[in-house]
């Protein structure tokens, strides 16, 4: 098994690659305490790669992991090709997983959260940087103890 050392963040491509951007740019300002080993930057996928070879490259990246970030925008709920297929494989692979909602509640957003997240142990957060730096850091550590507990969220962020 490969060593998990990377951070691997889920989202919509179509409709919410800012805030991906954003994540981006938080880790290489040095003025914030924002660092992460992305799982997208191991090995770039080919445009036009079929389905089954993006999934395979996927999965290599997954195995790589030890968080998973869903950023949940407005369509998420309803994206299966990928972003589902991902969430299930960090169910899978007992991948602690960060729910930032893009619209900024601070609990599990009924409306967007896709299904598969729903009765698990996953801690939602809203999206900014003060939420997400706390959750990255501790989330991973809390987690093994949590995995009875589920749609988990920190008050702190009220």
């Amino acid at each position: 098994m490969a060593y998990r050392n990377k951070t691997y963040v889920c989202f919509d491509a179509d409709m919410d690659m800012k805030y991906y951007r954003t994540l981006q740019m938080w880790k290489q300002n040095s003025k914030i305490d924002f660092s992460f080993s992305n799982a997208h930057e191991l090995n770039k996928l080919m445009p036009y790669s079929s389905e089954e070879t993006i999934k395979r490259k996927l999965r290599e990246r997954m195995l790589n992991t030890k968080l998973l970030i869903v950023l949940i925008g407005e369509k998420t709920r309803d994206l299966y090709k990928y972003v589902r297929w991902e969430i299930e494989l960090a169910l899978k692979l007992d991948i602690p997983i960060i729910a930032v909602n893009l619209n900024k509640k601070n609990r599990m957003d009924e409306d967007r959260c896709p299904p598969i997240l729903r009765g698990r142990p996953v801690v939602h957060i809203p999206f900014t940087q003060r939420a997400l730096i706390h959750a990255y850091s501790e989330w991973p550590i809390h987690y093994p103890n949590s995995k009875n507990k589920v749609n988990l969220y920190w008050d702190m962020f009220d």
